[in-house]
């Protein structure tokens, strides 16, 4: 019977602090300046997320690696290809066994050394949408492309 009269009280309460926000005299500013509506509610037993909370609450981006490794001068089964969407991060791993060359990602102008036992890893967000040659610069050679959609 005491809860109850408690849960009756706070349901008053909160009515009423409702209804002041609601109908309180404010500045009655005819220019359309950005305004600020708070809504009150009843406790829960359980937190639940509203409804702004629900839609800004967004994953992180994705980090996907493209890993090559270089033999002879060559990437190690073929041109590694991968697609990202606009905004991920990629981690780009290259290794090589033998061949010392520079690393460079086109449309990106990122470059990098890489040398046996001296593995490269560049980390770069997605900005720029389209396809993009990796290649080891000296010897002109294509080890990797990277597509980023939209």
């Amino acid at each position: 019977m005491r809860d109850r009269r408690l849960l009756i009280g706070l349901g008053v309460i909160v009515a009423l602090v409702a209804l002041f926000l609601v109908f309180r005299p404010g500045d009655d500013n005819e220019e359309g300046t950005d305004t600020t509506t708070t809504a009150v509610t009843a406790p829960t037993l359980e937190p639940t997320p509203t409804e702004t909370e629900t839609a800004t609450t967004a994953a992180p981006p994705e980090r996907t690696q493209l890993v090559v490794t270089i033999r002879d001068g060559e990437p190690a089964g073929g041109i590694v290809r991968v697609t990202v969407h606009k905004r991920d991060l990629v981690l780009i791993k290259v290794r090589s066994d033998g061949v010392a060359d520079e690393v460079h990602v086109h449309g990106y102008d990122r470059m990098a050394d890489v040398a046996p036992g001296k593995p490269v890893e560049m980390l770069l967000r997605a900005n720029l949408t389209g396809r993009f040659e990796i290649e080891l610069e000296g010897r002109g050679k294509q080890i990797a492309q990277l597509t980023v959609l939209p």
